[in-house]
């Protein structure tokens, strides 16, 4: 055979090789495509159930406030205080606490009924640092209001850290279909929710949770 007959069948065999590898890498995708939407699939159905908490609430002597995600956390405590839930508010957390802040005095809650954490930098930092606070209010009774995802997390952190208060959960609801959070940010931070959960869970249950008291200012700034 001479090298001019054998160059087109090499190139035929290059060609069909090539194909079977996209087809075989094809394949692979779709099967990895499949076990991460199994996977991730119920995390998104079984949210609800495994990392909200709701309750029903009347009256309390404080709304406290988690930073994150500040204009729907600030729209939904606003809300809270001018249907008379509580007279006071505590805004927890570094980034966003002023402007939750402002956009409470903007919506209509008295300026003086909102008091700020500003250095607490996770949500066992918003309980620990909160708890003096609290105790100064000499609140029994406590609205927590984060995202709905957050509550059962954020609950659990604050009844470690102020035992004697009566903490009820009155959540931010999601604003959209299950399938749009999924490809949302909120989405990836419900994802996140999971481990995180599990991880201070298991802290609490050992007792090795942080013992790093709270600052001696409540903010890092001082503004009026």
């Amino acid at each position: 055979m001479t090298s001019l007959q054998a160059e087109p069948r090499t190139t035929l065999e290059k060609r069909h090789n090539s194909k079977a590898a996209g087809r075989f890498l094809a394949g692979g995708l779709l099967i990895v495509g499949v076990l991460m939407i199994s996977a991730v699939a119920p995390a998104f159905l079984l949210a609800n159930i495994l990392l909200a908490v709701r309750d029903n609430v009347k009256k309390a002597d404080v709304i406290v406030v988690l930073g994150g995600d500040g204009p729907s956390r600030a729209a939904w405590a606003s809300d809270l205080w001018l249907k008379g839930i509580a007279p006071r508010v505590l805004v927890s957390g570094d980034g966003d606490c002023y402007w939750i802040r402002q956009g409470m005095i903007e919506r209509g809650v008295d300026e003086g009924s909102i008091t700020v954490e500003c250095q607490s930098g996770t949500t066992w930092e918003n309980a620990l640092f909160s708890a003096p606070i609290l105790k100064d209010m000499d609140a029994h009774t406590a609205v927590l209001v984060t995202s709905w995802y957050h509550s059962r997390r954020a609950k659990a952190s604050f009844a470690a850290t102020s035992a004697n208060i009566h903490w009820k959960s009155v959540p931010v609801e999601r604003s959209q279909p299950l399938w749009k959070l999924a490809f949302s940010a909120d989405g990836v931070q419900l994802l996140k929710e999971y481990p995180k959960t599990i991880w201070y869970a298991v802290r609490l249950l050992l007792g090795v949770e942080p013992t790093r008291g709270a600052p001696p200012e409540y903010s890092r700034e001082v503004r009026t």
